[in-house]
């Protein structure tokens, strides 16, 4: 038997022994214990009840809508959103040598293809019955997308799309990679006269992210180093105060998280707030959000300059300084910002 058959032998067993000592732990805490990714452990489950996708991600993406209602998961370490819905629209754009989606609807997200590297079926028996899903990480082996099959789905379509896309060659052994740390400009080499003159000239919130790109910064870096005019911090768990507000007075919201292969977006009310533990949910019938509140580290008010007006967020961040979650009061391109929103972001402390 080859090493690798017998790792992955190892690492399943070492998974079983796992899951009959603690049955309610999550696959990706159960990883973490077992000083693997997500993925590995996944495909420890390739010829039994998962089955290993082809990389051709972006027209596996393309056939989602005709799956019908489905669950959409997006997570990083200290952030998840799950919709119901629909994928309704979704247009694909070449950004450069990569392709990047759009999907518009019910759920709505970013997808940025050149971080997805391994895609799986998966059928599993749970409490509540079989569940399928499919589900796509990155070259670490993170999660980048969950997409769940709802009663009312089209299983049908399910099937179509998974035998297009099935690999040829069902290997459970993943070549797994770090990303490379990337090199940030320090406060002392920072051109601070034309950041501050390019943040202040902003027409439109996009124009953050070239910023940041041509100044080589870090984001947290940013709001931390900019004058206090357009970014301050507050306290660490003050999106308690934000989502408590919009539930009350009924503020339409939107909630940005992510990874590095996809953003998804919340737009609309927040109804049902229920703190549980370390995590900070919403709980409404086709929209959940699961904070990690333990994972939040420092929180910041940002405002930035567009030719709609000030637009206002409070972002969340962890302790190595990546982005939890974005939080902004609804808006569409050619309106302000609500004046409820602002007020309610200057609120905060």
């Amino acid at each position: 038997m080859e090493t690798s058959t017998l790792q992955n032998t190892s690492l399943k067993e070492s998974w079983e022994k796992l899951k009959q000592e603690e049955p309610k732990l999550r696959i990706r805490d159960a990883a973490k214990k077992l000083g693997v990714s997500e993925a590995e452990l996944l495909a420890t489950g390739i010829g039994e009840n998962v089955i290993r996708l082809s990389d051709d991600f972006v027209e596996q993406v393309q056939k989602f809508p005709t799956l019908g209602k489905v669950m959409a998961l997006c997570r990083n370490e200290g952030c998840v959103l799950e919709h119901k819905g629909t994928f309704q629209k979704i247009d694909i754009m070449s950004a450069g040598p990569n392709k990047i989606a759009t999907v518009i609807g019910p759920i709505e997200q970013r997808l940025f293809f050149h971080s997805w590297k391994f895609g799986f079926a998966v059928s599993n028996d749970t409490p509540r019955g079989p569940m399928f899903s499919l589900q796509y990480f990155d070259k670490a082996g993170e999660a980048i997308l969950k997409v769940f099959l709802q009663d009312k789905s089209d299983y049908d379509a399910s099937e179509v799309l998974v035998n297009a896309h099935t690999a040829e060659v069902q290997s459970a052994e993943l070549d797994i990679e770090t990303f490379d740390v990337p090199e940030y400009t320090s406060r002392e080499d920072l051109d601070f006269e034309n950041f501050q003159k390019e943040w202040e000239e902003m027409k439109d919130t996009h124009d953050f992210f070239g910023m940041l790109r041509k100044h080589k910064l870090n984001r947290l870096d940013a709001v931390k180093w900019i004058d206090d005019k357009w970014a301050y911090e507050v306290d660490r768990l003050a999106v308690r105060q934000v989502l408590k507000v919009a539930a009350e007075t009924k503020l339409p919201i939107m909630i940005f998280a992510g990874n590095k292969g996809n953003i998804q977006i919340h737009q609309g009310k927040v109804k049902t707030i229920k703190p549980m533990g370390d995590w900070l949910n919403v709980m409404d019938p086709e929209f959940n959000m699961h904070l990690n509140e333990s994972i939040v580290d420092r929180s910041f008010v940002v405002h930035k300059n567009t030719d709609d007006g000030l637009v206002s967020s409070l972002e969340l961040f962890d302790k190595n300084g990546e982005m939890v979650a974005q939080f902004f009061g609804l808006r569409k391109p050619g309106i302000p910002q609500k004046t409820e929103w602002k007020e309610l972001v200057d609120s905060l402390k």
